[in-house]
């Protein structure tokens, strides 16, 4: 009995030693990044890890203003890049998947690509806003370089993130959508619709890069949790929700 209760105080210990890890992370990593901290919880038991998902471009805005996150996972590398030079973060970018769109509809034949939305005028096309969202952003281009967004643009409804013009598509607020394929590929989409993969050359690469952050300093769970993301385990799960990975 006293050897039992020796190690159970020994894990209430080092459950209060463990560092907090909070992190900003893009909204098409909703499903992946929830395994991968799942994954890195089964051999750091103690690590309390907490993720906040939304647009990497309002992240970006208030990591900025000085919101204490520790690791920035954008998914655009500019964000990253801009708060290297604006000398808030300890680490330099560093890649970790490039990301892919679709179009994805449950009601619309997608095989025919981004063409179907021209044959389709009334209907309302979901995406994430441009403003502050990369998915949305090459969303954009993709249809520009199709030469569809002027005969698409007052369509278009704007998510905050990808994961809301997911959200939109879901409820039958717009009966199309052009998302992230991690979206398209969670539990939550993957029964419920069809999706086309828009080929990459209609839009700038979407290459995704973490940083660790000043607010991180002295935080060795943050750097732990930072090199897992390299690991065969986490690689594995960026694979399987889509993600080209980086050499």
């Amino acid at each position: 009995m006293k050897q039992i209760l020796t190690i159970i105080a020994f894990w209430i210990a080092m459950a209060a030693q463990a560092q907090t890890v909070k992190i900003a992370a893009a909204a098409d990593l909703r499903y992946a990044m929830d395994e991968v901290v799942k994954a890195y919880k089964k051999t750091n038991p103690g690590a309390n890890i907490e993720v906040i998902y939304g647009s990497s471009g309002n992240a970006f805005t208030q990591i900025s203003n000085g919101a204490p996150f520790d690791v920035y996972f954008s998914a655009d590398i500019v964000y990253p890049q801009k708060l290297k030079e604006a000398g808030l973060t300890l680490t330099d970018p560093k890649l970790y998947a490039i990301g892919r769109i679709v179009l994805w509809s449950a009601s619309l034949d997608v095989s025919k690509g981004l063409s179907v939305l021209a044959e389709k005028p009334k209907i309302k096309i979901a995406t994430a806003n441009p403003e502050h969202a990369p998915y949305g952003q090459r969303s954009v281009e993709a249809l520009k370089f199709y030469k569809l967004y002027e005969k698409v643009e007052k369509q278009l409804i704007y998510g905050e993130n990808i994961s809301q013009a997911a959200q939109f598509c879901l409820s039958g607020n717009s009966e199309a959508g052009l998302i992230a394929l991690s979206l398209a590929l969670s539990p939550s989409m993957s029964n419920q619709g069809k999706y086309f993969l828009i080929d990459e050359k209609s839009h700038r690469p979407l290459e995704q890069a973490y940083v660790i952050l000043n607010h991180a300093k002295g935080n060795k769970s943050a750097f732990a949790f930072a090199e897992f993301i390299s690991s065969p385990p986490a690689r594995l799960l960026f694979e399987k929700y889509g993600f080209t990975l980086p050499k």
